[in-house]
Parts: C-alpha cells; sequence; structure tokens
C-alpha cells in the first residue's frame, strides 16, 4: 500500500489531488454538533499543502435522496478552512494555487456514488479522475468509509495513482494489533454496547475466541438477558438471536448487566429506578447500566491492559442515561492500550467532555473498524493494496 511519503516521492508540488475525506459530522440547523472527523482530517491535508499540493476533497454528508440543500457540505467547508486557516471553497473544479484547497459538493448528491451497477459508478470515478487532470493522483483517507464499494471510495483508485493517506495508515496499524493476538498484549478486554446485537454478531464471533473478557452493555444486552430466561419489559429485544447469545455465554467469557436504570419514557424529565436485571417490570425499558454492573466492568477494566470499546452502555444523549457510558468511558482511558471503535463511542467521549487524548487511539470509523475486526476485506483498502 502506497502512502504520502511515495506520493511526495513522485513530486507533487503543483499538481492536482483528489482526496476522499469522511467529513460526514451531525449537523443541526446548520451548526456542527462534532467536529472530531474534520479534525482528524488534517494531518494528511496540512501535510499534502505543505508539499505544495492542489487539493480537491471529495466527502459525503448523510445519505441524500438527490440534491437536498439540508446535506449541503457548505458548513463543513467553512470548519474545515477555520481548522487549516485557508479558505475552502464549494467547487467542481480543483484550486489555482498550490497548497490551496477546494471541496466538492456532498458526492452522494450524485446517485452514481452509491449505485450497485459497476458500469455506474465507473462513470462517476472517471469524471472525478478528469477533475485533476492526467497528472492527477488520489488520496484516499476516509476510513469511515472504506468498507464502501463506492465511486469516490474504491473506483477512483482504479483511475488514478492511489495512496494512503496518514489516517488510514494509523487507523490499520491500531486495528491490526487488535486482531492479532500474537502481538496485542493481554488481558484482552472487548467492551460492546450500542442498539442491536445483531449488529455486533460478526465482531464478537471473530473476537470472542481472542478476548479474556467481553462486557455488553447497551440496548444489546437485553437479547442476552433474555437468554437466561428472565423478562425485559419494554427493553430492545431480538429474539431471533437469543439461541445466539446462549452459545455465547457458553464460553464464560461474556459479562452482562446484574443490574439496570429502567423509565417508562425515553425523555430527558423521565423517572427513572434502578432494578437487578432479574426484576424489569412489564412497561418500562432498560435504558443504562447500574452502579453495581458500572463498579463490575470498572473492576475488569482496571485489570486489562487491551481494551477495545464499541457502543454506548445506555442513552447517553440524555441526562438520566448518561452515567454508564461515561463510567465505562472513564475506566476504558485508563487502560494501557484503549482503543475507542468510533460511531456512538467517539461521540460520547466529547458530548461529555472527556479528555480524548486520554484514549491510545478513538477510530473514525464505526462499521469500517467493526467489519475489519471481523476480519471482512474492506473494499477501498482492498483495493489500496492491489493499486
Amino acid at each position: 500500500m502506497r502512502t504520502l511519503d511515495d506520493l511526495f516521492g513522485t513530486g507533487v508540488a503543483g499538481r492536482q489531488v483528489l482526496v476522499r475525506a469522511d467529513l460526514n459530522v451531525p449537523i443541526e440547523d446548520g451548526a456542527i454538533g462534532d467536529d472530531g472527523r474534520i479534525r482528524a482530517s488534517l494531518p494528511s491535508l496540512n501535510r499534502l499543502r505543505a508539499h505544495g499540493a492542489r487539493l480537491l476533497v471529495a466527502a459525503h454528508l448523510g445519505r441524500p435522496d438527490g440534491r437536498d440543500p439540508a446535506m449541503s457540505l457548505a458548513p463543513v467547508a467553512q470548519r474545515l478552512g477555520e481548522l487549516l486557516g485557508t479558505e475552502v471553497p464549494i467547487s467542481d473544479a480543483p484550486p489555482g494555487g498550490d497548497g490551496e484547497v477546494a471541496m466538492l459538493e456532498n458526492i452522494r448528491f450524485d446517485p452514481r456514488e452509491t449505485s450497485k451497477d459497476d458500469a455506474e459508478r465507473d462513470a462517476l470515478a472517471s469524471e472525478l479522475a478528469a477533475l485533476v487532470g492526467p497528472d492527477g493522483a488520489f488520496v484516499s483517507d476516509g476510513f469511515g468509509v472504506v468498507h464502501r464499494k463506492q465511486a469516490s471510495v474504491y473506483d477512483i483508485a482504479h483511475k488514478l495513482p492511489a495512496y494512503a493517506g496518514d489516517l488510514i495508515v494509523k487507523e490499520i496499524k491500531v486495528l491490526r494489533k487488535l486482531a492479532d493476538p500474537v502481538v496485542l498484549e493481554p488481558p484482552y478486554t472487548v467492551l460492546l454496547g450500542g442498539s442491536k446485537v445483531s449488529d455486533k454478531m460478526g465482531v464478537i464471533e471473530a473476537l470472542l475466541p481472542k478476548v479474556d473478557a467481553l462486557l455488553v452493555g447497551g440496548g444489546m444486552c437485553f437479547t442476552f438477558i433474555a437468554a437466561l430466561g428472565f423478562e425485559v419489559g419494554d427493553s430492545l429485544l431480538e429474539p431471533d438471536y437469543i439461541e445466539a447469545c446462549e452459545r455465547f455465554m457458553e464460553t464464560d467469557k461474556v459479562l452482562f448487566p446484574t443490574d439496570v436504570v429502567i423509565a417508562k419514557d425515553v425523555s430527558p424529565d423521565a423517572e427513572t429506578q434502578i432494578v437487578a436485571v432479574e426484576s424489569i417490570p412489564d412497561g418500562y425499558k432498560g435504558l443504562d447500566i447500574g452502579p453495581e454492573t458500572i463498579s463490575g466492568f470498572a473492576e475488569v477494566l482496571e485489570f486489562s491492559r487491551t481494551v477495545f470499546w464499541n457502543g454506548p452502555m445506555g442513552v447517553f444523549e440524555l441526562p438520566p442515561f448518561a452515567a454508564g457510558t461515561e463510567a465505562v468511558a472513564q475506566a476504558v482511558a485508563k487502560v494501557g492500550i484503549s482503543v475507542v471503535g468510533g460511531g456512538d463511542s467517539a461521540a460520547a467521549i466529547r458530548q461529555l467532555g472527556l479528555d480524548e487524548s486520554a484514549y491510545t487511539h478513538i477510530s473514525t470509523g464505526g462499521g469500517a473498524s467493526l467489519e475489519y475486526l471481523e476480519g471482512k476485506e474492506l473494499p477501498g483498502l482492498a483495493v489500496l493494496e492491489d493499486e
């Protein structure tokens, strides 16, 4: 896999470079809620600028159905410009000066970007390549999209000399250690949360043989609790996965909550109770792990040398259900090698005002990091290896 150093070795001053970044940040009423992914793109962009490249950034926002002004990248371009200290206009063409940056409008406004038809994606990729010309280059630096076979991620790498950006290289280096039992430092604990156990089946199957402990929280824990024969009230439940949860628990590596925070409504002023997992009444939802579980999980993490965390412990966006996620986030930060698997976990760290530098690595790709650890081939990485 060629990197930025290889690109610089060919000479990049004055050349037009298409950079695929992952700038899919939350935006509400034109305001960016979390600019973490934008900041993560800065190292590669700054290095390319310092070497005199003329940068055209491609990125997406959400899943638009055609051109939707609410999903314009204009606020992202403005914020990127503030962080880079230079203007970043929305443009259909690369900038004219060395070290300058422009940004294409939301690449997913063009339905060919995500098309399942190879010919449609190929046509868009050819158009993107033409924008930077025959002497152009492509830098893939959006780790959060490398698991997608899309025109600006995969097909474009067949049209231009392709290189991995610094963020891609960093993500792979960290995740490769977690996937290799020979090099990771035990005890190794994986902490999983989020809504659905179905979303985590692959990573559980792949990592359970390698870990010393698997801690399960969030909405997905209630399928495990149901597998013990307990009622879970109105909590999230996936009955089709109860049998799989039973099989996972037979390894004696799986730890799940012993108590939970429940409420009838998911609201910021909800009346809450703390109950044992075997005592969740009808009409109530489990919405966070309880204090006994927090203590138990923290004890396991205290004796861990390596931890991978993906998924919040509860509905952390609302104060009544944020304590579990905040507590485990603080405990994870104290582990020697602490890797946060992007997505809602990374968002929780920032929303709760925790110190990002306390973690070894915060991934920018939730889905991509899970699929990498599952051992799946990620199209956006495979094509870089091929090239």
